[in-house]
């Protein structure tokens, strides 16, 4: 048995723990080591030696990417439900109320910090087990194990895994990309072998950042290859074309990326592939509760079954709406571009009220927490097509036009309350009210903060630092009254864009084991 001294590693140790053995984690009895291959688990090698095991890895980076791990328990690391909770809790859109997120929500965090510590571990814990896969399966074709054709949907599967985590670290722990010319300021290490021998841990553990440019470089050949490789929504069918990977989900994700890196034209390039694939589901709450699983608008979400969730500390539906442990904040609540008469507030629907504060409905199991994580919608995709027509001098009617495709479907009387050209009269207010857009639409799914973190000096609607917000705390009911904008109190401070919280420290367990990342560390950490 081979064997690991613990003080050569830190985040590594949960890449191990889910990803060596395909299964559970049990460490051999002496504590001070771990087992490559613990003796009482399915190991690596064994995994890739039949059809079946190794549709059971492939199985398993979904399964990486609903639960995580926190302190031995599952909390929906990465993508079961922490981009959710992280993303709305770090922007102003969102109040917390209990404590579960209360450094998240005050910026309050350091290096020790276990949901920032457990982000960056779980995800990279997903992108080791995607590079295994690759590895794996890779070798199985060359053992004829599994054909080609068969073996390149998988490897369009890891890839695509691998992409969208590199990303979602990127918002979080690195500046956005327009930081710098070039983008040459740093990212996160982009991962690209498997960790299953003491040589790679070694690898891993004087491998640093690779700068953003770079890593933005790999995501999109990531992304571009998962496309060429994957099985199309049609050919998955049912269920599957929404909670599995497909062409049309690279995509997608690709126009995610490319609206991150400012390449408008891009973002069109790769939007209009999915013309035709994909509307808009004829009513807001169309896409949430039972409907999340079969709906024309869905892209790629993440299953969620009363056997297999993030559990009671971390399902949407336990902490969004059973528990009320997050309200949404009169600050976005009472925008005036939110129309009162809009569906998106629709009481018992979309939106229920409970001593006058206003929590999400989009999440509606509170028992079994079978609600599906929403990763990607075709409404992103049109909004973000909406705002690089917008930033492209002469396309003005294209923007307009996919904006309210998403929005009329919420509007009491299209005909009378949908934008029109004299709504904005300039490309920076036409910007401005996509993003405003963005906020309503997607409001308790997570997407504030990516977007609050690549607007920053943005010439047409930027975003200083980090908002003011709401206290923590459940908002008296007074703050909801509608007709004027919120202007206050803000409990929470503003942080300037200069400040060390706008970027999460890297946890201080990696830096401590890797000497390359100890000088790389995010400044002020």
């Amino acid at each position: 048995m081979k064997k690991i001294h613990k003080n050569k590693f830190s985040a590594l140790k949960y890449v191990l723990m889910a990803v060596i053995s395909f299964g559970s984690f049990n460490s051999c009895t002496d504590e001070n080591v771990i087992a490559l291959e613990p003796f009482n688990q399915l190991s690596e090698g064994a995994a890739f030696t039949t059809p079946a095991l190794i549709e059971l890895s492939v199985t398993g980076m979904y399964n990486a990417a609903q639960r995580g791990d926190y302190n031995g328990a599952q909390r929906g690391y990465p993508f079961g439900a922490a981009f959710v909770q992280q993303g709305d809790n770090r922007g102003e859109d969102a109040v917390n109320i209990a404590t579960f997120y209360l450094l998240t929500y005050t910026a309050t965090y350091d290096p020790t910090t276990a949901n920032n510590v457990f982000y960056w571990s779980d995800t990279y814990r997903l992108i080791n087990r995607a590079n295994l896969v690759l590895e794996g399966v890779e070798t199985a074709v060359a053992n004829g194990i599994i054909t080609q054709e068969v073996a390149n949907d998988y490897i369009g599967q890891a890839k695509f895994f691998r992409a969208i985590a590199h990303q979602e670290l990127m918002w979080h722990f690195a500046r956005p990309y327009n930081d710098t010319p070039g983008a040459t300021h740093l990212g996160v290490p982009y991962r690209d072998f498997a960790i299953n021998t003491t040589e790679a841990i070694d690898l891993a553990l004087v491998s640093g950042r690779n700068t953003v440019a770079e890593c933005y470089a790999r995501i999109i050949e990531d992304l571009n290859d998962a496309e060429a490789l994957m099985q199309t929504k049609a050919q998955r069918g049912g269920i599957s074309g929404i909670v599995r990977a497909t062409k049309e989900a690279a995509i997608a994700f690709k126009t995610r990326a490319y609206l991150h890196m400012r390449n408008w034209p891009m973002v069109i390039t790769e939007g209009t592939k999915l013309n035709g694939i994909y509307s808009v589901a004829s009513t807001p709450n169309g896409v949430f509760g039972d409907a999340g699983y079969n709906n024309t608008e869905s892209i790629f979400s993440m299953e969620n079954t009363a056997l297999n969730n993030p559990g009671v500390n971390g399902a949407l539906a336990s902490q969004y709406n059973r528990r009320g442990l997050v309200s949404i904040s009169p600050i976005i609540w009472r925008n005036p571009a939110w129309l009162t008469d809009d569906l998106r507030r629709e009481e018992g629907v979309l939106v229920r009220t409970v001593a006058g504060v206003k929590y999400t409905n989009k999440y509606k199991d509170g028992v079994t927490y079978t609600d599906p994580s929403p990763l990607m919608r075709y409404s992103e995709v049109l909004l973000n097509m909406a705002e690089a027509y917008a930033r492209t001098p002469g396309s003005e009617g294209l923007a307009l036009t996919a904006l309210n495709t998403v929005r009329n479907r919420s509007l009491a009387d299209p005909a009378t309350q949908a934008y029109t050209t004299a709504s904005f009269p300039t490309p920076a207010s036409l910007v401005e009210g996509i993003i405003t857009e963005r906020r309503i639409e997607f409001v308790m799914e997570g997407r504030r903060w990516p977007d609050i973190h690549r607007l920053q000096g943005d010439n047409l609607a930027p975003i200083v630092g980090i908002p003011a917000k709401v206290a923590a705390g459940s908002p008296p009911a007074s703050a909801f009254t509608l007709g004027t904008p919120y202007t206050g109190p803000f409990g929470v401070q503003a942080f300037p864009y200069s400040a060390k919280e706008f970027l999460w420290p890297i946890p201080q367990q990696e830096v401590n084991n890797n000497p390359i990342m100890a000088g790389q560390q995010n400044p002020g950490w």
